[in-house]
């Protein structure tokens, strides 16, 4: 199994990191991205990492994902400027990005689903670890999320999953809410034509997990039954949830997030 480089020791990655995230530093919403000036090197990594899933993209991801990432059409042979893939999402789905410096607190996250944003940073993962990174990066929040934000089913999903962890109020709620977010636009997979497809942003992004996840653990995807799975992020999925169809993740997702409340997910922990 790949395990993340510790890019903290990297002097050079990490000054190249931090110069790029301080260009979002205490940016508001209706700032402009930043322009970021990628060198040959961060073109490189793009295009290797990009050619390797789209390989295997053709066998393992949904047909939605698919057909969603086909109308974005993201440079595959060069790092694209956020500002000009957020310009053409919110022409297709009304989802536009925001640049973060770095990963955001779930309740800021979410708050800015709620309001049809997704936070994404501009920086490239350690050239170390190109197949998997337990931390988001570009190519995760690009490939993975931005792919399937331009399909209107799935923006309207991220926008209930922003509404209901905004409308909580409870740690524990806001952490399972999360969860659910997890374990369906994060890890999600689907049957299609009786064969395991990924739809989750985390597996789409990841060479590793794409590699790896028809050998998980896969139960039916059911909300209830996720209280009592735990997950981390740094490392490859140990269980997934399979829904039958894409309009079960509808259905199953949309239901929960549009009508979930602190008492709702109480009552789903101690049932």
């Amino acid at each position: 199994m790949q395990r993340q480089h510790d890019h903290t020791t990297d002097t050079a990655y990490k000054t190249r990191r931090d110069e790029i995230a301080t260009l979002s530093a205490d940016l508001t919403p209706d700032d402009p991205i930043p322009v970021v000036e990628y060198t040959e090197r961060e073109h490189e990594l793009w295009r290797m990492v990009c050619a390797e899933l789209a390989t295997r993209h053709r066998t393992a991801a949904a047909a939605e994902y698919l057909e969603s990432a086909e109308q974005l059409a993201i440079p595959l042979d060069h790092v694209p400027q956020l500002r000009d893939v957020s310009e053409r999402m919110k022409s297709i789905s009304g989802f536009r990005f925001q640049a973060a410096p770095a990963l955001v607190p779930l309740k800021e996250f979410c708050g800015g689903l709620a309001s049809s944003r997704f936070h994404s940073t501009q920086y490239l993962r350690h050239p170390g670890t190109p197949f998997y990174t337990e931390d988001p990066d570009m190519l995760h929040d690009l490939v993975g999320h931005g792919n399937i934000l331009a399909s209107d089913r799935f923006a309207r999903l991220y926008r209930l999953a922003g509404e209901a962890a905004s409308r909580v109020r409870s740690t524990e709620a806001l952490q399972f809410v999360g969860k659910v977010f997890w374990f369906t636009l994060e890890c999600g997979v689907v049957r299609e034509r009786g064969e395991r497809k990924a739809y989750g942003a985390t597996l789409l992004s990841s060479c590793g997990e794409l590699d790896h996840f028809r050998d998980t653990e896969i139960r039916p995807l059911n909300v209830a039954s996720l209280v009592d799975v735990e997950y981390v992020i740094s490392t490859y999925q140990s269980i997934l949830f399979e829904a039958d169809s894409m309009d079960q993740v509808e259905d199953t997702v949309s239901a929960f997030w549009s009508s979930c409340d602190d008492d709702s997910i109480s009552a789903l922990h101690h049932a």
